[in-house]
């Protein structure tokens, strides 16, 4: 079994997925994939009693797919900027130092606050697992998922200023997050040596920073290829050579590609750059082709995740740890807005209930996971992959199915959609 045929296996259970949930169920295309898929893998469980042939050849496309490799390093390039590109520039603008502070210092605060809470909930419960590790995992599951964001707050109703700052935050705070991640797991490798300052913020430094102007130096060269043309199928053909030669480069000198694919996405998607680089025509196709793509990627992401059930390692503390993790991160993410809400929200004009709509649509997603798959067996890898799982499923279909609900009884009146 090649890797065309199982691409063409997964696109053709998306398309069923899919059909079976605008058909039936007419959930948001998140939450409906991962349910579905999630139900098939069960009942797929208990048809393997009788017959293995479909569990056999779930496992064994399962395994052939590094699905860290596949979200991080390619579907993820693409996810980004094609949520960057219709995303409102100047909305993201004008709330730039919120957002700026909620995907570094909320990512951080989170991160060592999810990781202190889990090591004394973890210690409770008789498993004992390092703090260093407990870190990591406070690293992997902080950033909200920009995917499951996304793909959410488009039906959720929520107010524009507060639906801004999240998506905002979900666009660069994953970046922000896998740095913070890929530097505590430096340390965790090195044990009881030590890793210097310096180093840490040469990372950031080269990651961030190094990722920020690459976007910029991609989305100013094809504004100005684009600016030169009058040709929509060229003009699109310029902007998924951004995505994937920016991605190559960006892999190449250790930048961050989701900073650069979002950077650039930005960009190109300004309306200055719509307005003297594109046509009608070639701005209808542009959207359109990247709608496209989003939506593909999208479906085939929440199937994988659905079917990631299969390498989990499943014991009975585990699914306590990940049930009791559900209310740790929640606290956490609240906690660790608390302090820049309260200083902006009087600058700024923030919405009533900003932190209780950012903590609750703060969603984890298939990074989380993708970033689970990457740890150790020394680094308790079957624990914290078990409970990244139960936190990502909960999240997009117990917070996913509720926060429309919850943004109508927060916001009665449409006084609050500006």
């Amino acid at each position: 079994m090649d890797y065309f045929l199982i691409a063409s296996i997964l696109v053709l259970l998306s398309a069923i997925f899919g059909y079976i949930n605008v058909r039936f169920l007419k959930l948001p295309n998140t939450i409906g994939l991962m349910l579905i898929t999630i139900l098939f893998t069960l009942a797929v469980f208990v048809v393997s009693y009788f017959d293995d042939t479909l569990l056999n050849a779930e496992r064994y496309i399962i395994a052939r797919i590094d699905f860290k490799t596949l979200l991080l390093d390619v579907m993820l390039s693409f996810l980004l900027f094609a949520g960057a590109l219709h995303t409102n520039f100047e909305r993201l603008r004008v709330q730039r130092w919120p957002i700026f502070v909620f995907s570094t210092l909320g990512v951080l605060a989170s991160t060592f606050l999810v990781g202190t809470f889990m090591y004394f909930v973890l210690g409770s419960m008789h498993l004992d697992v390092n703090y260093i590790h407990c870190l990591l995992f406070g690293a992997l599951i902080s950033p909200t998922d920009p995917i499951a964001v996304l793909g959410i707050l488009k039906k959720a109703g929520v107010p524009k200023k507060l639906e801004t700052k999240i998506v905002g935050e979900s666009l660069f705070n994953d970046g922000v997050g896998v740095i913070v991640f890929l530097t505590i797991f430096q340390i965790a490798s090195l044990g009881g040596e030590a890793i210097e300052v310096s180093h840490i913020a040469e990372l950031f430094v080269e990651e961030v920073f190094g990722g920020i102007v690459l976007g910029m130096v991609l989305g100013w060269l094809a504004y100005r290829f684009m600016k030169r043309i009058d040709d929509y199928q060229i003009e699109v053909i310029i902007t998924l050579a951004v995505v994937m030669v920016g991605t190559v480069i960006a892999q190449k000198f250790h930048f961050s590609a989701p900073l650069a694919m979002v950077t650039a996405g930005l960009l190109i998607g300004t309306d200055r750059v719509r307005e003297n680089a594109m046509s009608e025509q070639t701005e209808n196709y542009v959207d359109n082709f990247w709608e496209l793509m989003d939506i593909l990627l999208n479906t085939i992401l929440f199937v994988l995740i659905g079917m990631e059930m299969l390498v989990l390692a499943y014991d009975g503390s585990y699914l306590l740890a990940g049930l009791l993790a559900i209310p740790v991160i929640l606290i956490s993410r609240f906690l660790s807005l608390l302090l820049p809400i309260n200083f902006f929200k009087k600058k700024l004009d923030f919405v009533p209930k900003t932190n209780l709509v950012m903590t609750w649509g703060g969603l984890r997603g298939g990074i989380s996971i993708a970033l689970a798959l990457s740890l150790t067996e020394t680094m308790h890898r079957e624990l914290f992959l078990f409970v990244t799982y139960v936190v990502v499923v909960f999240s997009i279909l117990g917070q996913g199915l509720t926060i429309e609900r919850l943004v109508k009884r927060l916001y009665k009146t449409s006084a609050l959609s500006g």
